[in-house]
């Protein structure tokens, strides 16, 4: 599972035991219950003090001024699958998390892991900031920073039902340089470590997602 945080954040979450261990099954019973628990709609207007099906370790790391978190909730370890679910709450102290909206989505072309490496075509499981993002059209009406350029084209050698999925893209901060373009190259941990999803872009949204 991917969790974004901060101000605005990602949060990518694994399917597992949730219970916050360490290994590849942390904060994750999130992945198998995607369709039918956390990455359904239903219970949405529920007040909660946690978000759901996430483990301790990787709830602790959410900043505590986040006011939005986006969680990506893999179907499976192996899987590209996945949901991604929208959490917002107010600025208030005892706030509690609201679920908004859910997509489906995928995840890297293998799943994800906690160990991620260049080229083993899975994303990384962790709590990452949202900072920058870009994309091939014009930026929306959106608060981050936004770098249009055409270089972000999706591979035409692709399906056509994925000539889109770049037309807008928002960097997940895992072995980036914030502040830069979400096709930036820079890898501040060493090109081992890879991107967050085992390519130049890290988090896309489709743009009849949007």
């Amino acid at each position: 599972m991917v969790v974004a945080a901060a101000a605005c954040g990602v949060l990518l979450t694994s399917c597992g035991s949730g219970d916050g261990s360490s290994g590849k099954n942390d904060g994750a019973d999130a992945g198998r219950k995607g369709a039918g628990g956390a990455g359904s709609d239903r219970g949405r207007a529920a007040d909660l003090k946690r978000i759901p099906e996430v483990g301790d370790r990787l709830q602790s790391k959410i900043p505590k001024d986040s006011r939005q978190v986006v969680a990506v909730y893999g179907e499976d370890e192996d899987s590209a699958k996945s949901t991604v679910v929208l959490y917002t709450k107010s600025g208030k102290a005892d706030a509690t998390w609201e679920k908004k909206r859910s997509w489906p989505a995928h995840n890297g072309k293998k799943g994800w892991t906690t160990d991620h490496h260049e080229n083993d075509k899975r994303s990384p499981v962790g709590v990452f900031t949202l900072t920058d993002a870009g994309g091939v059209l014009a930026g929306p009406d959106a608060k981050l920073p936004y770098t249009k350029s055409d270089s972000m084209q999706a591979p035409h050698y692709w399906p056509k039902t994925h000539w889109h999925d770049f037309d807008y893209v928002i960097a997940i901060d895992y072995n980036r340089a914030k502040g830069t373009p979400p096709n930036d190259p820079t890898r501040p941990q060493g090109q081992a470590k890879g991107a967050a999803s085992g390519c130049t872009w890290t988090m896309a949204v489709a743009r009849r997602a949007a």
